[in-house]
């Protein structure tokens, strides 16, 4: 699983990722989150009118996709 210093590192190369599993998110949210554990969380909680611990399962199960 990689770590979220390196998700945020390599953020401009995991936006189209981000996209692929979250498509409500737009340009500006994936700019504004910037690699941004907790941003991301709020705007998926934002975007698809969810709570926070379904948006912070979502992250994770995401994460343990990424290598």
């Amino acid at each position: 699983m990689m770590n979220w210093d390196r998700v945020s590192g390599n953020w401009k190369q995991l936006k189209g990722k981000v996209q692929e599993k979250w498509g409500h998110l737009t340009d500006d949210d994936l700019d504004v989150i910037s690699g941004q554990r907790d941003q991301l969380i709020g705007r998926i909680q934002e975007r698809y009118g969810i709570q926070k611990e379904a948006a912070e399962r979502q992250v994770k199960d995401w994460e343990k996709t990424l290598h």
